[in-house]
């Protein structure tokens, strides 16, 4: 009579081999079936406090939860951000939303998703020393700023606002990082710059700074905006709709309690302080407000003021082949229950 126990470990060998390998399958089969979505977002500049909400969202885990793997990379301008999502090297993108447009009008599909900048952020400097009281002192004067910049293109708007010619001002080419040191120096009148490092000009410059922001003299066109591909949206519609979702709520969470925001910028970022970067943040937050932010939803586009804004890249800078405005951004993806706080802007 044959061992029970041998007979029963020759029966038993092969089904338990089978059946571990069928379990590793399975195993397999589940985590593709639960892989986190991979997506790349590039960021407008290098990360500042206009980006904490993105790392607050890194830090708590709520990319993950949601199924994402986000890799948040550190940026060098619009164009450049607009130029590698409209190319697919990255999935979802930050930029001012004039820059998208123009990308757009090239032959570009880029389809914006949440307005981060409601306000545009440009704003004008320049020494009250030198007797400039306002932009339209600045006929017969030096503007310095980076060629192609935002700013130098869209100028022809807000001299007309301001009741000036276009070419009554001369352009300096001067790197970003010159601007203030430039204008000290006297070698530049006025120089550009984003309104959420006004308190490093304010630093700086102290009493004797002038300045004006371009959204205060009626030139008001979208800032900055999370875009993406519409041939991604379309086929990766779950992973937006989620990444949007995390990233609405980051933002309502730091405008309700900025230090861990912040704090959480600081941790993933080494070398930036917290006294700037918190100034950085609520210069940021003025740029989110607005009536539709506030009324409707943080992060909203309105429909008018995107007609608005695509008039006037159209009419200041021109594109090579029109489109429809409404192609260019959707609402779809934004809670209503996220709103900015009522705040009175500059």
């Amino acid at each position: 009579m044959p061992d029970k126990s041998r007979l029963w470990t020759f029966l038993t060998k092969p089904l338990l081999l089978s059946l571990a390998a069928g379990m590793a399958l399975c195993a397999t089969a589940v985590t593709s079936a639960h892989a986190a979505e991979k997506i790349n977002f590039m960021l407008n500049w290098v990360a500042g406090g206009d980006h904490a909400p993105y790392y607050y969202a890194q830090k708590m885990g709520w990319y993950k939860k949601a199924g994402l793997d986000v890799n948040i990379i550190q940026g060098s301008g619009s164009n450049v951000a607009v130029q590698r999502v409209a190319a697919g090297v990255d999935q979802i993108g930050l930029a001012d939303f004039p820059t998208m447009l123009i990308a757009n009008g090239k032959g570009a599909h880029l389809v914006a998703v949440m307005a981060i900048y409601a306000n545009s952020p440009q704003g004008i400097y320049w020494l009250k020393s030198s007797g400039i009281k306002s932009v339209k002192d600045l006929a017969g004067k030096k503007i310095g700023n980076p060629p192609g910049d935002a700013a130098r293109a869209m100028w022809p708007a807000l001299a007309k606002k301001v009741g000036i010619p276009a070419n009554s001002v001369t352009w300096v080419n001067i790197a970003p990082n010159a601007k203030i040191a430039a204008l000290k120096a006297g070698t530049i009148d006025a120089t550009t710059s984003f309104y959420n490092i006004n308190y490093i000009f304010r630093r700086v410059l102290g009493k004797n700074m002038g300045f004006a922001s371009w959204r205060s003299l009626g030139i008001n066109p979208y800032g900055n905006s999370i875009f993406l591909r519409e041939s991604y949206l379309k086929a990766h519609k779950n992973a937006v709709a989620k990444f949007v979702a995390v990233t609405q709520k980051a933002f309502a969470a730091c405008v309700a309690t900025p230090k861990p925001c912040i704090d959480a910028l600081i941790e993933a970022n080494t070398g930036l302080k917290y006294s700037g970067q918190i100034q950085n943040w609520h210069e940021v937050e003025e740029l989110m407000s607005s009536h539709t932010t506030q009324t409707v939803a943080l992060g909203w586009f309105n429909p008018k003021r995107m007609v608005y804004t695509y008039d006037l890249v159209k009419k200041y800078i021109g594109f090579e082949k029109p489109f429809p405005v409404a192609a260019t951004y959707t609402n779809e993806f934004l809670s209503k229950k996220y709103k900015m706080k009522p705040m009175k802007l500059p």
